[in-house]
C-alpha cells in the first residue's frame, strides 16, 4: 500500500511545504526529532514515489493535509482499566463519536481554548493511538483489518468534561470537537512497521510529570476488531483518521480532579511512533458590546 517508512508533512526550509519519509538521527525512532526529509511525490494513499531530494524540515506539521483527511472517528471506553476509573461499565459494542475536521492540530501547535470552554474549570487529557485508513474497507473480516491501515499516529483527544457530560445533550462530541483539539502526529509509522497495535507502550506526560502510563494491550477492542466493526455496511475511505481511545490516567478519574489549565505543556508519547507536545493556550475572551 505504502512505500514509506515514516511519513510525515513539513514546513521546510526553503519555505514549501511537503510530505516526505522521514529521515531519523541515528539511535531514535521518535519522529519528532527528523531534521531532515525524502520528499513525496504523488498520492500517498495510491501511486507514489519517495524522491532522492532530501528536504530540511523547519516545522513538522499535522501529518495529513485537512483535504487528504475524510473523517476522524475516535472510540470512548476503550481500555478496560480507564472505563473502570470513569466508573462505567465495559462496553459490549465500541463506543463511537466523531470530531469535525478542524479539531485536527499538529504535533506541536498549541492547544486553543475558546472562551466558552474556559467558563468552568474540566479540560482533559487522552493520549491515543490513532490509525490511519489507507485502503477502502467495508465489511472486512477482523483477520484481514490491519492490511487495511496506512500507518500509526498518536494523538491527543483534548476534551471538556463538563460541554461533554452536561452541555452536549448526552452526546459526547460537542465536548470534544473545538477546533484544534485533535492534535496528532508526529509523523505516520507504516503498517509495515508496526505490525501489532497492540504491544505499545502510551503515555501522557504533564509539565513534567507522567499522568498516564500503560499499553495498548489493554484495550477492549483492538485495531483490527474496530475496523472490521466500523466497517459493518459503512465503506472506510483512505484518509479516514481513528483515535481508539485512552488508557487510565485522565485527570476526570483523579481525586481530586486534575484539569488542564492556561499554560499547561502536554506530552503524549507512543512506543515506536514519537511524541506529540502541545501548550495549553486559552485564547482572549472578546469583550461584550
Amino acid at each position: 500500500m505504502s512505500t514509506f517508512s515514516r511519513l510525515i508533512r513539513f514546513l521546510a526550509k526553503d519555505g514549501k511545504t511537503y510530505y516526505g519519509d522521514a529521515i531519523l538521527p541515528s539511535g531514535t525512532v521518535d519522529i519528532s526529532k527528523a531534521t531532515q526529509a525524502r520528499v513525496i511525490k504523488g498520492d500517498i494513499f495510491g501511486k507514489h514515489d519517495i524522491t532522492d531530494q532530501v528536504a530540511d524540515v523547519r516545522l513538522l506539521l499535522a501529518p495529513l493535509a485537512r483535504e487528504d483527511v475524510k473523517t476522524v472517528r475516535c472510540l470512548g471506553l476503550n481500555y478496560e482499566q480507564h472505563a473502570k476509573e470513569s466508573k462505567m461499565p465495559l462496553p459490549k459494542y465500541p463506543v463511537l463519536f466523531y470530531k469535525p475536521v478542524t479539531a485536527l492540530g499538529g504535533p506541536s501547535d498549541g492547544i486553543p481554548v475558546a472562551a466558552p470552554a474556559q467558563e468552568v474549570e474540566g479540560l482533559d487529557y487522552e493520549c491515543e493511538l490513532v490509525a490511519i485508513i489507507g485502503k477502502e474497507a467495508r465489511d472486512v473480516p477482523e483477520s484481514e483489518a490491519l492490511s487495511h491501515v496506512l500507518g500509526y499516529a498518536v494523538g491527543n483527544d483534548v476534551s471538556h468534561r463538563e460541554w461533554q457530560l452536561k452541555r452536549g445533550g448526552g452526546q459526547w462530541a460537542l465536548g470534544k470537537g473545538f477546533d484544534g483539539w485533535a492534535p496528532f502526529g508526529p509523523g505516520i509509522v507504516s503498517s509495515r512497521l508496526i505490525k501489532d497495535p497492540q504491544s505499545l507502550e502510551i503515555s501522557t506526560i504533564l509539565n513534567g510529570e507522567t499522568v498516564q502510563d500503560s499499553s495498548t494491550r489493554d484495550m477492549i477492542f483492538g485495531v483490527a476488531a474496530t475496523i472490521s466493526f466500523l466497517s459493518l455496511g459503512t465503506t472506510l475511505l483512505p484518509g479516514d483518521i481513528i483515535f481508539t481511545g485512552t488508557p487510565q490516567g485522565v485527570g476526570l478519574g483523579r481525586s481530586p480532579p486534575l484539569w488542564l489549565k492556561d499554560g499547561d505543556i502536554v506530552e503524549v508519547k507512543i512506543e515506536k511512533i514519537g511524541s506529540c507536545t502541545n501548550k495549553v493556550e486559552y485564547t482572549a475572551k472578546k469583550p461584550r458590546l
